[in-house]
């Protein structure tokens, strides 16, 4: 017992001793009972953040999600954007509802009014919302040997959601090579993204896919069921095309074999070098000392 109670005074005496050194340096410290907070959308929450070493301390609070940076307290102060629905203590900021776009990290920012003593924590938090019903992206039909790619998503989870997909009501394996059921398919999945990519698309593959999104809140969601045939290539298709294709260099060459029998590459070229004609006529008789032009040539 005794040992105890002079541990206690000992832990005690050191805490004080901190706080008393940081006080003499100006170096303050700030802290928060939880850095990750989540909440249900439209519930009550507060972000907690104490400090101590500061004779007069200055508090602000900045919101940051992506490119979205704003200041939801300045100098003790709520600022508009916030003013209805946030309050202010010394221990923290209370948010009287939440939403989604409140999702986002927070930092609690102490600072000196003279700009000597500065501190700061940060507190994620996740704004809790259920998946909605995912929409997905199924050809009705894809051709076996080829690369087919189908999707899905939902916009409204938060935390965002991850995906699974089923086959004929069988939920998918990541890896098809370790269940008989799916061993015949080649095939990767994605739960982050959605994306189950077929490579290369096989007979096995034909079927009714149904896609399902969670994220740890509410109840997991599925889309619709869509029929997927993976149907074998058109080999009659490919077949006529190639036959016309044939068909028509053919015409070509006869084309010109007929021209060229017929002479009628080399009357284009008579024609062309006849094109030009020489005329002369002679000298009419003209008297001594005199010079007149008589004669003429015409291109």
């Amino acid at each position: 017992m005794g040992t105890e109670v002079a541990t206690g005074r000992k832990l005690l005496f050191l805490v004080t001793s901190a706080n008393l050194f940081f006080l003499v340096l100006g170096k303050g410290t700030v802290y928060t009972s939880s850095s990750e907070v989540q909440v249900p959308e439209n519930k009550q929450v507060t972000l907690s953040c104490t400090y101590s070493g500061f004779t007069s301390p200055r508090v602000e609070w900045k919101f940051v999600h992506g490119d979205t940076t704003r200041l939801v307290c300045y100098n003790n102060k709520i600022t508009a954007s916030y003013a209805d629905r946030v309050t202010f203590s010394p221990s923290g900021i209370t948010f009287s509802t939440v939403t989604r776009e409140d999702t986002g990290t927070y930092t609690c920012m102490v600072s000196e009014d003279n700009g000597n003593n500065y501190g700061e924590v940060q507190v994620q938090l996740t704004v809790l919302v259920p998946p909605s019903k995912p929409t997905v992206n199924i050809p009705s039909s894809a051709t076996i040997g080829t690369r087919t790619v189908l999707t899905c998503s939902e916009q409204d989870g938060s935390p965002p959601s991850e995906y699974s997909w089923f086959k004929d009501g069988v939920l998918m394996p990541d890896d098809p090579k370790n269940n008989r059921a799916f061993s015949n398919s080649s095939y990767t999945l994605d739960h982050k993204t959605g994306e189950l990519i077929f490579s290369p698309l096989t007979t096995a593959d034909t079927g009714e896919y149904t896609c399902q999104a969670q994220n740890g809140f509410g109840n997991p969601m599925r889309s619709d069921s869509v029929h997927m045939d993976a149907v074998e290539p058109n080999v009659g298709g490919i077949v006529a095309a190639v036959l016309v294709t044939l068909i028509l260099l053919a015409l070509l060459i006869i084309g010109i074999w007929y021209a060229y029998s017929r002479g009628y590459f080399e009357r284009a070229k008579t024609k062309t070098s006849s094109s030009k004609k020489v005329i002369y006529s002679q000298p009419a008789a003209r008297s001594e000392g005199e010079f007149k032009q008589t004669s003429s040539f015409l291109v």
